[in-house]
């Protein structure tokens, strides 16, 4: 679907807010509708049996495309309009090269890493990582013969070299900030890292699951990250009602990775495509009001006595933990809020319990506002010792604030601190 758009009026630049509304779409292409189709087909008719050959030996690396040859359609295993331009749209958020779009951030998170594993190697990731990562790295890594290597807030990268030791790093993950402790890492750190591990046949690449801050706050790519992952049923799809996921970064790792996704079927599907497309357009809005919001909230909650903690990008002060990092690679706060509330997991179930508004419901960066039990629900599976050594202990809560009116999510908070 090569074709050129419009990225600039009269020499001034468009921002990807005007660019979500079209970009990668021309009308003319479906009788001129303003919104692109649905293309719920499974497979696409060739022109000739060259044509056919044509696609697959371009599909399958077999040959290199000619300046300006379209890749041509085939099954919607491999390519499907809805996702080539969707894929096209999320690169202008952080100016990559190429994007491919998942069934789901998982997807996204272990076609990646697969795409880079042999046995023998290690994976070094930041910790805390969302429940679902963590256990893919334990578990299912493990039985591969690939080992993960943890790195822990403020562990210089030097005793990390040092756990690594001569082994072969096949990629580093960072996760930041973390789900749920809301702790930074260092992208540029990460970077470093990775280069003492490369060589000059393998450059160790960096990925960086952006979810918790989305494409608007933060761009990993702009910071020494290779790869920039999503899960895009978060703040990209926005309304609570798709699964999905997202990979950015350079051509030739992101031709790697979409061939690993081929094999392994990992791709979204059509309709879900077109949604992602359509919550696109209203993303800078959401992410703005939630982001303003989440800063009221989480000062009330900074004041309140039944708190006892509160991680807030927006409340970082100089010398915290964290801040420098922020001030460098964080274009804003966000809306992911953790606080850790004054008591046991009875009193922090009954203050779950007691909230009337805010949902008490697994998953974020939605329309309306979600809280959870990280402890006993996303990160159940999580090694105990761990839990507790990087406080995701029975009084975290993780709050993702959605875009109602903040007067009521504070009193709805309120009401529910009052019942410790």
């Amino acid at each position: 679907m090569a074709a050129e758009y419009r990225t600039d009026i009269n020499g001034r630049e468009l921002s990807p807010e005007s660019m979500m509304m079209g970009y990668g779409y021309h009308p003319e292409w479906s009788e001129g509708a303003l919104k692109s189709p649905i293309f719920q087909t499974s497979t696409f008719t060739f022109s000739s049996a060259a044509a056919g050959k044509r696609y697959f030996q371009l599909a399958y690396g077999l040959d290199e495309p000619e300046p300006g040859e379209d890749p041509g359609l085939i099954y919607s295993r491999l390519n499907n309009p809805d996702l080539e331009i969707l894929e096209q749209r999320l690169t202008l958020w952080d100016r990559a090269e190429r994007g491919l779009v998942f069934a789901s951030g998982m997807a996204a998170i272990t076609t990646t890493l697969l795409t880079f594993v042999e046995p023998g190697m290690v994976v070094v990731h930041t910790t805390p990582v969302y429940g679902g990562t963590d256990h893919f790295l334990q578990h299912t890594l493990r039985r591969l013969d690939v080992e993960p290597v943890a790195w822990e807030p403020d562990t210089p990268i030097d005793a990390l070299a040092e756990r690594v030791g001569n082994r072969r790093v096949a990629a580093v993950l960072v996760e930041t900030p973390s789900n749920p402790t809301n702790d930074l890492f260092s992208i540029a750190e990460a970077r470093a890292f990775a280069d003492r591990f490369s060589t000059s046949d393998h450059r160790v690449p960096v990925a960086v699951d952006n979810t918790f801050l989305g494409p608007l706050w933060q761009h990993p790519l702009d910071h020494g990250a290779d790869i920039v992952l999503y899960s895009a049923t978060k703040f990209i799809g926005g309304h609570s009602d798709l699964i999905a996921g997202a990979a950015l970064g350079p051509t030739d790792l992101m031709a790697s990775i979409a061939e690993m996704r081929t094999v392994l079927g990992t791709m979204a599907t059509p309709h879900t495509g077109w949604l992602v497309m359509r919550s696109l357009e209203t993303l800078a809005l959401r992410m703005r009001r939630q982001s303003e919001n989440a800063i009221q909230v989480a000062r009330y909650l900074t004041d309140h006595p039944k708190v006892e903690r509160v991680a807030y990008l927006g409340l970082l002060l100089a010398g915290e933990r964290g801040h420098d990092i922020a001030s460098v690679q964080c274009a804003g706060p966000g809306s992911m809020v953790s606080f850790w509330v004054r008591g046991d997991e009875t009193a922090t179930f009954r203050f779950l319990d007691s909230l009337q508004l805010i949902h008490l419901a697994v998953s974020l960066g939605s329309t309306e506002s979600l809280i959870e039990h990280p402890a006993s629900m996303t990160h159940a599976g999580v090694d105990p010792a761990v839990k507790q050594r990087l406080g995701i202990t029975d009084s975290l809560v993780r709050l993702s604030v959605g875009v109602e009116d903040p007067g009521d999510l504070i009193a709805d908070l309120g009401n529910a601190l009052d019942k410790l």
